[in-house]
């Protein structure tokens, strides 16, 4: 069916867009709406001319394992921050990245690439952060403001504005002049209050959810009687040839002694299997970016996957077609484990429900094949500092990391008594309710602020 529609020379703006993509009917609508119920421009909420970050890459500088934390895409999410693959840029870079400082409460927006339109909120895990050249800075004058805009900017009211804005040619992303146009609905204080609330609500239960994981990975060490000391490295190290030929590994830090130390006394003080005796190992399948489409079914790649969830940022699909064709092999059922092997090693997830989708060729999919352990307790031995520092071994030693499934089959895993494995895996289920919760609640926020708008913002 062919949809179209018919506009006025005089309702060209300022004939500085032609395209026709730029005047669909639905983008129309949502201006006569936006019209209706009054706006005002996102500049004019902002505290600073908004603005947008830098890489110390161009620089030469590397990330830091510590530091001034270097937010990217990725760790943006609805009402909030993703810390979990958080990297790092040292002090001086931080001071010579001046205009790309962040604090608490200011609100970002992804302006480039797959993942334009997607909003953070800066949460106050850190006093500052700094990002790069593919975030754009709002600073609202107050936090009820900076709560409004974390949630109305992610309704359809704005995405389709967003949509709209980065139109028009073949280029993937927003300048600062069309971020700083958005049209934002006025609020009253009725909707400010309600979105104020709501973000509360949404730290609140993603709190806790930290709260459960953190002392689950706690009673994890505890259990196993690992402290801090036991992870530190020594600046040297003496090894045999014939340990080298063994690995077929001569590079350094294959042979850091902390890695032999966690699984000598793992196997010394514990009961333990390799994880290949424990689950079935199966790789993803690649069918490359021609195959990427904007909607269709889910290919899950490893920058989707966390320990906490699958995330739709920079989410890919396939198209019904292809999907079909791969599914027997490659399409993860519930319970089963996904666990990254190449990029960022070492993410383990449980899939808590049936999905359509298919897993990318840098994740492996863990079926158990015995019932001595849990799988929630495996898949935290995985992202624990045990499952961590073997990735590290195994996937070091080269600029893009990968963990071959053959090292991945011989993993280390303890295997501790069935009660307390249980009671780790509640306390982690625990920890994804909460996530589950706050999720639930933005969403439900969303239609709420768009309904309250078209009432007149009561």
């Amino acid at each position: 069916m062919i949809t179209y529609s018919i506009i006025q020379k005089s309702q060209l703006e300022g004939a500085k867009r032609l395209d026709a993509e730029y005047y669909q009917l639905e983008f129309l609508i949502n201006s006569k709406k936006l019209d209706s119920v009054g706006f005002d421009e996102l500049q004019k909420l902002s505290e600073i001319d908004i603005t947008k970050g830098e890489t110390p890459l161009w620089w030469g500088d590397d990330y830091l394992e510590t530091g001034v934390p270097f937010l990217r895409s990725e760790n943006l999410v609805s009402g909030g921050l993703d810390l979990l693959n958080i990297v790092f840029i040292s002090e001086k870079v931080n001071e010579r990245m001046e205009r790309s400082k962040v604090y608490p409460n200011d609100v970002l927006i992804a302006i480039v690439g797959a993942t334009i339109g997607q909003i953070g909120l800066v949460t106050g895990e850190y006093s500052q952060y700094n990002l790069n050249q593919a975030i754009a800075i709002v600073r609202p004058q107050n936090i009820k403001y900076s709560h409004y805009l974390s949630v109305i900017l992610e309704t359809k009211i704005c995405q389709l504005q967003i949509e709209r804005l980065k139109g028009g040619g073949a280029r993937d992303n927003l300048d600062l002049h069309e971020v700083k146009v958005i049209r934002i609905p006025r609020a009253k204080n009725q909707l400010l209050n309600y979105c104020d609330n709501v973000i509360s609500e949404v730290k609140k239960f993603r709190d806790q959810s930290k709260s459960f994981y953190q002392q689950v990975e706690n009673l994890l060490l505890e259990e196993l009687k690992i402290s801090e000391k036991d992870l530190d490295n020594q600046l040297n190290c003496i090894i045999n040839l014939s340990d080298a030929k063994t690995a077929n590994r001569f590079d350094a830090e294959y042979f850091e002694p902390k890695y032999q130390k966690i699984t000598e006394h793992i196997k010394k003080n514990f009961k333990w299997s390799l994880l290949g005796d424990l689950a079935s190992v199966k790789k993803g399948f690649e069918p490359g970016a021609e195959s990427y489409r904007e909607d269709g079914k889910q290919f899950i790649r490893v920058s989707s996957l966390s320990k906490y969830e699958i995330s739709d940022s920079e989410q890919k699909c396939l198209s019904e077609e292809l999907y079909n064709k791969l599914k027997a092999d490659y399409q993860p059922q519930k319970g089963e484990i996904l666990l990254t092997k190449d990029a960022s090693p070492g993410i383990a997830y449980v899939l808590k429900e049936n999905i359509e989708g298919i897993i990318s060729s840098g994740i492996l999919r863990l079926m158990l094949k015995s019932d001595k352990i849990e799988d929630e307790y495996l898949a935290l031995c995985l992202n624990s500092i045990i499952g961590i520092m073997q990735a590290q071994r195994d996937a070091g030693g080269s600029v893009i990391m990968h963990w071959k499934p053959e090292e991945i089959k011989n993993v280390i895993i303890p295997i501790l008594p069935k009660p307390i494995q249980q009671k780790i895996s509640s306390l982690v289920r625990h920890a994804f309710q909460s996530r589950v919760k706050a999720k639930a609640l933005l969403e439900e926020a969303k239609k709420r602020v768009e309904e309250m708008i078209e009432r007149g913002g009561e």
